[in-house]
């Protein structure tokens, strides 16, 4: 059997492991993020994978720069599988409008949605709740005394993230028939409704 034939079957088995791992992870184990806890998935599969491969000698005919572009491949593999499904499942507004209009009958009226948004979304997927514990968990924020603070770490990421948005997305973007910037600025008429601030 040749070694590309042999590559792209080990590369199947590690998709297989893959998602054994991540089932028995996510329905038998603790997770503090999905994300986070599914790139540990990807590189238990490659490890379990490459392990056992390498004992069977499926790998015999391999050098070494074949085995670590295998490896990177499948951990790249690993990641979009991380970022795309569960993660974007996870976390994503859009498939939770289609579950929303599915739980409803299949139709909501449009003016009803910001209600929606605001009175049952951050409820019912805790919104609040799982977005502290990911900043949390990935040392961007600490909690004192009821007060949520930026670390250094947080700080050098939101000055990234605004600077992204203001001059790297989208300048004309279709929100709802129109072309805006809005979203390079959302903070532009941004108000506050009363004083939130840590003291």
């Amino acid at each position: 059997m040749n070694k590309y034939l042999r590559a792209l079957l080990a590369t199947m088995a590690f998709i297989v492991v893959l998602l054994l791992v991540y089932y028995v992870h996510v329905r038998h184990f603790r997770v503090n993020v999905v994300l986070y806890a599914s790139i540990v998935d990807a590189v238990i599969a490659l490890v379990v994978v490459f392990a056992g491969l390498y004992a069977l000698k499926w790998f015999a005919g391999f050098n070494r720069l074949e085995l670590i572009q295998l490896a990177a491949i499948w951990l790249l593999g690993g990641y979009i599988f991380a970022i795309s499904v569960p993660t974007v499942i996870d976390r994503s507004l859009s498939f939770y409008i289609l579950e929303k209009l599915q739980q409803r009958g299949g139709g909501i009226r449009e003016d009803a949605l910001r209600q929606v948004f605001t009175e049952e979304y951050v409820r019912e997927h805790h919104l609040v709740e799982v977005r502290l514990t990911e900043q949390l968990q990935s040392g961007t924020i600490e909690i004192h005394d009821g007060c949520v603070k930026l670390t250094g770490r947080g700080e050098r990421l939101a000055s990234f993230s605004r600077f992204y948005r203001q001059n790297l997305l989208p300048t004309h973007r279709l929100l709802m028939g129109q072309y805006s910037d809005a979203l390079t600025d959302p903070f532009r008429d941004s108000h506050m409704s009363s004083d939130y601030r840590c003291r």
